[in-house]
């Protein structure tokens, strides 16, 4: 099915599912609850979703669309990590998701909203620790604890937080004293504390951030983390041995010669100094392979790096292929992903746009074609693509 468009997606599913055996090596008996948020960070949240409800204790989302679509498909918990609009509590409430309590205001809108003899409904408390994005502050935890313990409509499944700067212990130290401020208060009320979490990747790799009884990991189950992370001595041959679950391929379907003098792609920034053959490549910003890749961005074609020439257009980009004569319509060209001994990584892309890895993969979440490499036996299918327009379940 990608020989429609000739760029496609590669997810190794099987990789999603080591890596996230490695990250519970790291961390022990902590529960491992997975974001899945944002199409799975690119990879496709249903079929990802499906093929490791067996080894993840949670899945982790942040819209109550996305709640909605995966619910179908997946019998595991699935946790909100940002509230829902007041007024759709209801329908949140219909598929048994897991919602966090953000504010006073928060809870009254979920107690409006749950039936008297309705099965409990799992919150957890988010407290304000330094992020900025909203939580209850740690004084006022205790409120909203009580009142939840005291009515049988509610379970306490969680108390959390979220690190912003995991690379920088005094701020996450700094953070988990205020965190532990909000548990104190807890105990000391004779509340009993829910199930606590608060590190994501970047914390459970650098250790500043204990596992407590939850982690949320997110862009390292998918084989990607921070390249300037530092990471913790004892979880050092875990982060080594993460494996990219994600590549980015096509195939040509033009070449062009451009003489010496001639110009590439819009705006002509691009000058021949030669003679050049040009390979069009069908991807470009339009799927997520962005503009800024530009200048200095490579691909690879028979294990050999090439340089993008010209500007990336919303459909394509182009390579000087003069340096490797004797490529055709069949060679597979790798934007992202390894080919040979070379590898381009999300972080290498990540820096020539002067972003993060994470916006590199999710950006790639909508247009492309995705190919899934079966784990454990389960094939996925992208179910935002139509049957017969774009995901191929098959090993290539």
């Amino acid at each position: 099915m990608t020989d429609r468009r000739g760029a496609w997606l590669d997810i190794d599913l099987d990789a999603i599912r080591h890596n996230i055996a490695l990250i519970r090596s790291v961390v022990g008996d902590a529960a491992v609850a997975q974001v899945v948020k944002a199409e799975a960070y690119g990879h496709g949240m249903i079929p990802v979703s499906k093929a490791i409800e067996p080894v993840v204790d949670a899945l982790c989302v942040a819209t109550l669309d996305e709640a909605l679509e995966l619910r179908p498909h997946v019998s595991k918990r699935i946790i909100m990590l940002y509230p829902v609009p007041h007024a759709a509590v209801p329908e949140a409430l219909e598929i048994d998701v897991e919602l966090p309590v953000m504010s006073a205001a928060d809870f009254e809108a979920i107690q409006n909203a749950v039936p008297e003899g309705h099965a409990p409904v799992r919150i957890h408390l988010g407290v304000e620790t330094g992020m900025g994005r909203g939580g209850l502050q740690p004084e006022n935890v205790v409120a909203v604890a009580a009142a939840a313990h005291a009515d049988p409509r509610f379970e306490l499944s969680g108390l959390w937080s979220h690190l912003h700067s995991p690379e920088d212990p005094p701020t996450s130290d700094g953070q988990l004293l205020r965190f532990d401020i909000a548990a104190t208060a807890l105990r000391e009320a004779r509340v009993p504390v829910p199930p606590r979490h608060a590190a994501a990747s970047g914390g459970i790799f650098t250790g500043d951030e204990p596992a407590l009884d939850f982690v949320r990991p997110g862009v390292a189950s998918y084989g990607v983390l921070d390249e300037g992370l530092p990471i913790a001595p004892d979880a050092k041959a875990a982060a080594d041995s993460l494996r990219p679950a994600m590549s980015l391929s096509a195939r040509p379907i033009a070449f062009s010669r451009v003489p010496e003098g001639g110009s590439v792609g819009y705006g002509g920034t691009w000058t021949a100094d030669r003679s050049s053959r040009i390979a069009v490549l069908p991807v470009g910003y339009g799927d997520g392979y962005l503009r800024g890749s530009q200048p200095g961005g490579q691909v690879l074609v028979r294990g050999q790096r090439l340089p993008l020439v010209g500007r990336i257009s919303m459909d394509a980009v182009t390579v000087d292929v003069t340096d490797l004569p004797g490529l055709d319509y069949s060679e597979e060209f790798v934007l992202m992903g390894s080919q040979g001994g070379e590898t381009i990584t999300a972080g290498e892309l990540a820096r020539r746009r002067n972003t993060i890895s994470w916006e590199v993969l999710t950006s790639m979440a909508h247009r492309l074609a995705r190919v899934y490499h079966p784990s454990a036996g389960t094939a996925g299918v992208d179910q935002r693509i139509p049957a017969g327009t774009g995901a191929d379940t098959h090993d290539r």
